[in-house]
């Protein structure tokens, strides 16, 4: 099947294919034809299948016909974060170019006087963040009367940023008989209901299990000490098959001082994270495109809003909190139909959140080894001492050999001289070694001529 068959115009057609693009994704073969009719949807699928066209090329030719008025948009697309949102504009512009329609960004970190003057010529296409969108309109500066065509796209984040109170609100000041779209990569049952609430019989679109993983992306997890993680990420970072990655942290404070340590080892690296302004965020990023760059540092206020072809790595330096967010992270690789490698530091303690991971995409994650293997003696001596039992073990050993407590006393003395690790000033970690050859040289009784040399 290509483009053509999809019923889209001659316009839209030649824009995809000056995009480079011949055949149309799975989510796009199923949601295109249905937008086209005027449907609702709901569309789940995994991120980096394609799903943004699969709005927006429909899009452009129903908005085609007709005008817009001021302060009244025509077509509303709600999106979690800055960075999707510009990137969703950016697939308006590159599809768009033979279709005289005007578009406007409404998001945080922009001067708000730009924003409202462009509402007041009036646009086609209106890509709003909840916030700003809700600020302006207590504002009386944006009607949604005229509002026909609603897309909520990445619902579950969303969700996960508390922004459904804000939708529905939205939701219940535009039109009736609008047509709405919903794309989500998971559809927890808070979805459900708001999709249940505010859609019109849907089709329903499902390419993929909920929360499952892109097949074109390798996973592994590596099991590291959380003071060998830094070791093990620059190890992943000089291996040869290593292009470029994007690495997510937990915390801002840390995308600040992984970016630091990266910076001071020689590697070309750039940091993405919310307490930098946009601007420097989107020059950032654009280092990153342009390769200036081959390593973006990331929190997960940016997870799901970068969109870069030929990622070769993700790390995730820190196991995410939510394992939704482990679908979405691993997203930025292996997108349009490339192949990708996922790779998850984790440490003893992560242990109940890499099951919750499994658990959601349903597979185990391939287990890549373990880093710093080597333990150090003194390392060794403290798992020994951590096991009662040997030690318990140890007086009664001594106890049956009471009678010749001096022959058995004489291998104690070779084995302190020679010890196979480095020696540990303890007295409890130095016996240890001589009950588990004693143990393993003899566990019967005495011999008879034992006993009689000792009288």
């Amino acid at each position: 099947m290509t483009f053509a068959d999809l019923g889209l115009s001659d316009e839209l057609l030649r824009a995809v294919n000056d995009s480079g693009y011949n055949e149309p994704t799975p989510i796009q073969r199923a949601a295109i034809p249905s937008v086209l009719m005027g449907k609702d949807l709901i569309g789940i699928a995994q991120t980096g299948t394609g799903k943004t066209a699969g709005f927006v090329l429909p899009m452009i030719d129903i908005l085609h016909e007709g005008r817009s008025r001021a302060r009244m948009p025509r077509s509303l697309i709600l999106e979690p974060t800055r960075e999707l949102a510009m990137q969703v504009a950016e697939n308006f512009e590159k599809y768009g170019k033979y279709h005289p329609l005007s578009m406007a960004l409404l998001m945080g970190g922009v001067q708000m006087g730009d924003q409202v003057k462009a509402l007041e010529k009036g646009v086609d296409v209106l890509i709003a963040t909840p916030g700003r969108l809700m600020d302006l309109f207590s504002r009386g500066k944006i009607m949604l009367t005229d509002c026909k065509l609603l897309v909520i796209d990445e619902a579950d984040r969303m969700l996960d940023m508390g922004f459904i109170p804000d939708i529905e609100e939205i939701c219940s000041k535009l039109p009736r008989d609008r047509q709405t779209l919903l794309f989500s990569a998971t559809m927890p049952p808070p979805i459900q209901k708001l999709a249940a609430k505010f859609l019109n019989d849907p089709k329903r679109v499902e390419v993929a299990r909920p929360a499952t993983a892109n097949v074109n992306i390798e996973q592994r997890l590596v099991e590291v000490s959380a003071d060998k993680k830094k070791d093990a990420l620059r190890d992943i970072l000089r291996h040869e098959e290593f292009k470029n990655a994007i690495i997510f942290c937990n915390r801002k404070t840390t995308v600040r001082e992984l970016a630091s340590s990266l910076k001071r080892s020689g590697f070309k690296v750039g940091q993405i994270q919310g307490d930098m302004d946009q601007s420097v965020r989107i020059a950032e990023f654009d280092r990153f495109k342009r390769d200036e760059i081959n390593i973006l540092v990331a929190s997960d206020v940016a997870a799901r809003g970068l969109d870069v072809k030929g990622v070769s790595h993700v790390v995730n330096f820190d196991v995410p909190w939510q394992p939704d967010d482990y679908i979405h992270r691993i997203g930025r690789t292996g997108r349009a139909g490339m192949t990708g490698i996922a790779i998850t530091l984790a440490t003893r303690q992560d242990a109940e959140a890499v099951a919750g991971i499994e658990k959601l995409t349903g597979q185990k994650i391939s287990r890549a080894g373990k880093a710093a293997e080597t333990q150090t003696a003194p390392e060794k001596s403290e798992e020994r001492r951590a096991e009662p039992k040997r030690e318990k073990a140890a007086p009664r050993r001594e106890r049956t050999r009471e009678p010749k407590r001096e022959r058995v006393g004489e291998p104690r003395g070779e084995r302190t001289q020679q010890p196979k690790h480095d020696p540990v000033p303890d007295s409890k970690s130095e016996r240890l070694p001589v009950v588990e050859d004693i143990s393993t040289d003899w566990n019967g009784p005495l011999p008879s001529f034992l006993s009689k040399s000792a009288g």
